[in-house]
């Protein structure tokens, strides 16, 4: 009888891991998994819009954390159509105070929910001596010269969420991003990326 329940147990802790790890990474509620027409199908339900679809990316718009006028990539790899990473590009900012503030109003939410990051990096990088990074004009030139390193990432058994400070170029400016990537399709992704090489 003593072997039957340590077997029964084994089973029920193997089980339970085995379900464990074929989890997906939420966002919104809503596992990140499935083809991308399913997936966009479950935003429009939690209330963004489908603004297109491109390369196995779709577009969404909508309110996220709060802010609205967010816009919502839906990222797949074409040939498998299944749904791997979501990004979420936050409205722009034109100075230091308002990206700063974005920033560490969502790395305080993440904190809160998922714990301290585990991997943080805030500074300036290759910062010419003339600048002045106490300056909150320096430090946007400084943004849009790519000289500003700001992420914090946060690790768990289903992905990763990474929250970053981002200049998208002149005609898109500077920006707080936010990357949900899923574990499980993301090395379903890699290994389909890698029978290209």
């Amino acid at each position: 009888m003593k072997k039957l329940i340590i077997t029964f147990s084994f089973l029920m802790i193997l089980l339970s891991s085995f379900a464990q790890s074929s989890e997906h990474l939420k966002f919104k509620g809503v596992p990140i998994d499935g083809t991308l027409n399913e997936y966009v199908a479950k935003m429009k339900q939690a209330g963004f819009n489908h603004e297109g679809t491109e390369d196995g990316t779709a577009l969404l718009s909508g309110e996220f954390a709060g802010y609205s006028d967010c816009i919502v990539g839906v990222k797949t790899l074409q040939k498998l159509n299944l749904v791997h990473e979501i990004v979420v590009l936050f409205p722009t900012q034109d100075k230091w105070a308002g990206l700063s503030y974005d920033y560490e109003r969502l790395k305080t939410m993440l904190s809160k929910k998922y714990g301290e990051p585990d991997e943080c990096v805030e500074k300036f990088v290759n910062t010419p001596s003339y600048i002045d990074i106490n300056d909150d004009n320096d430090k946007m030139r400084e943004v849009e010269s790519d000289h500003c390193e700001y992420y914090s990432i946060y690790n768990s058994e289903y992905g990763s969420i990474t929250l970053q400070i981002s200049y998208d170029g002149y005609f898109f400016g500077c920006r707080v991003k936010l990357f949900y990537t899923d574990k499980i399709n993301s090395e379903i992704f890699d290994d389909a990326a890698m029978e290209d090489l």
